[in-house]
């Protein structure tokens, strides 16, 4: 049912406007919600909250269930952003960087051999593994922001490793995804797969060495993950098997507070999202920001898509400009800037596709799509959006012995060759060479929308396709539909390169699809669903919380009212 009535524009005058918004800012949600890609995530989550915890507690509890029981998408051996909203007058926003490093003897020629590079090298083994940044998260959640002690947040996780959980079907998939890698590393087939194969729907894996592991994180803080018997232990393994990490590239790390990336949308609403090393905040600010030009609302389906085709395309064609930036500088001024969007909106043909070849030529990539994402608003108005990663699939499919930790594969990330081409044949980008200490670029782009009188937050895993998935629920939330849709939308997808769409099955009609060819588009279908979308919508002017998981996954929604 279309609700327009739910989400109005905001147009009343002056003093009267004031006097509303204040108000509502002033009362807090009063509810609590959870958004979570695994049930018993979202169960671990709320089981804190009820204890007392904040939203801040709560986000370390999710990020490490999320550890236990979907160690194809996260874990301790990855990393990941936090967009943090603290409740107040104004609130106040934050940004996490916990993206992993490249050790200290990364070199930009590493994965190359005889000046071309070797495929899986960057994919598979210890080689491919950056310094993990999601502990030294938890670590800074916990004693920056939370309510409670480290301790109690990681309990439910240590819980779940030693208890065990069960095998479900995006388990199996993803492990059926990237089984002959989880056969090559002994250790990863002991704790992933029984007798060389994927588990049975309903298996239990039980998990006691990452229980011990969690659980010197939870006694010793940084410490008892960066440093001690668990560094020592990732640090051999690492190097036995042909890594470059020292004890000193962990006990380094730390990581980045920034900016959030903010940007000024119609109706009093403001952007708040990811800002470098993600790529994905600025491509929704300027996908939005042309969008705003364009009569995309009054447009049919394959009007409207077109529409976002074109702002995705020329949003996707300045990522080649991004990079980490404590190594590069990022022209974000110049990217945001209103007038340039402006230029960009007003060059896209109404009825005809730009061919990406048109446009000035640019670097595309190639990123990991299995990640993980969660959402969280406590009862205070506190609020998380989070996406976390391993990059690919169990990451490298490596997993350190007596440690319970598979590492990521997030150098992947970085361009293999930013004078050529990669494994995969896409052009390089000097701001994303690997560089010793640097952090890969990414798309991961936990995403808040808020205005006077109403609050939400988006995010997904997808790799690439990130910024498009939350931009299309974006949309559904700008076209004032129900909470639920936002996760539900169809998906389709333009990078600029290649010069493709692509998109779900479901996405368009056959009538739609031949719509779109004739406008120049060349089409291709993903074959499978893609994302894993979880979302929150607070609406401060008539006190309720919503909130939503994506129907493609396994994730569980709760609203609810903390126990006091």
């Amino acid at each position: 049912m279309h609700q327009m009535s739910r989400f109005p524009s905001l147009i009343l005058g002056g003093l009267l406007l004031l006097s509303i918004t204040l108000a509502q800012a002033q009362t807090p949600p009063g509810q609590a919600a959870i958004a979570s890609p695994h049930p018993q995530a979202t169960a671990a989550g709320r089981e804190i909250l009820e204890q007392g915890g904040n939203a801040f507690d709560a986000a370390v509890t999710v990020s490490a269930a999320l550890a236990v029981v979907e160690p194809y998408g996260s874990g301790l051996g990855g990393g990941g952003f936090f967009l943090l909203r603290e409740h107040g007058e104004p609130a106040r926003y934050r940004f996490l960087d916990a993206r992993e490093r490249a050790p200290m003897a990364a070199s930009p020629g590493m994965y190359l051999r005889d000046g071309k590079v070797v495929p899986g090298l960057s994919i598979n083994g210890p080689l491919a593994a950056a310094i993990p940044g999601l502990p030294a998260a938890l670590v800074e959640l916990a004693e920056d922001f939370g309510n409670l002690p480290l301790k109690s947040s990681l309990a439910p996780a240590i819980r779940l490793a030693n208890q065990g959980f069960a095998i479900d079907r995006v388990y199996r998939d993803r492990a059926t995804m990237r089984l002959s890698a989880l056969r090559d590393d002994d250790e990863s087939a002991r704790l992933f797969l029984r007798q060389g194969e994927v588990p049975a729907l309903n298996a239990v894996i039980h998990q006691p060495e990452l229980g011990i592991t969690l659980q010197r994180l939870a006694d010793q803080g940084f410490k008892g993950f960066y440093g001690g018997d668990t560094a020592r232990a990732l640090v051999k393994g690492v190097r036995d098997a042909g890594g470059l990490w020292t004890l000193d590239d962990l006990s380094q790390y730390r990581i980045a507070q920034r900016k959030p990336l903010r940007y000024a949308l119609a109706d009093r609403r403001e952007l708040i999202s990811a800002p470098p090393p993600s790529a994905g905040g600025v491509a929704l600010a300027q996908s939005l920001a042309m969008l705003q030009r364009l009569p995309w609302q009054q447009a049919d389906k394959v009007q409207r898509s077109h529409y976002v085709l074109e702002a995705l395309r020329r949003a996707y064609h300045d990522r080649s400009l991004l990079g980490d930036p404590d190594h590069v500088s990022n022209p974000l001024p110049q990217l945001l800037d209103r007038h340039y969007l402006a230029r960009l909106a007003d060059g896209i043909d109404v009825h005809e596709a730009t061919p990406s070849a048109k446009l000035p030529p640019a670097p595309a990539w190639r990123e990991g799509d299995h990640t993980t994402h969660f959402a969280i608003l406590d009862s205070q108005g506190n609020a998380v959006a989070a996406t976390l990663s391993v990059n690919l699939p169990f990451g490298a499919a490596f997993s350190v012995p007596g440690t319970g930790v598979v590492l990521n594969n997030e150098m992947d990330d970085f361009a293999a060759d930013p004078n050529g081409s990669n494994s995969y044949g896409l052009a390089g980008s000097q701001a994303n060479a690997v560089a010793a200490g640097k952090r890969p670029l990414s798309s991961m782009s936990p995403t808040f929308i808020e205005s006077p009188g109403q609050f939400t937050a988006f995010g997904t895993p997808g790799g690439s396709r990130i910024p498009s998935m939350v931009l299309l629920s974006v949309l559904e939330y700008f076209d004032g539909q129900p909470v639920s849709t936002w996760p539900a939308v169809p998906r389709y997808h333009h990078q600029y390169l290649p010069d493709v769409v692509e998109y779900e099955p479901g996405a368009f009609t056959a009538e739609q699809m031949r719509a779109l060819e004739q406008r120049g588009y060349r089409l291709k279908s993903t074959g499978r669903p893609y994302g894993n979308q979880q979302v929150l919508f607070w609406d401060k002017a008539a006190g309720t919380v919503e909130a939503a998981s994506d129907p493609r996954g396994l994730g569980v929604s709760e609203v609810f009212t903390p126990a006091q």
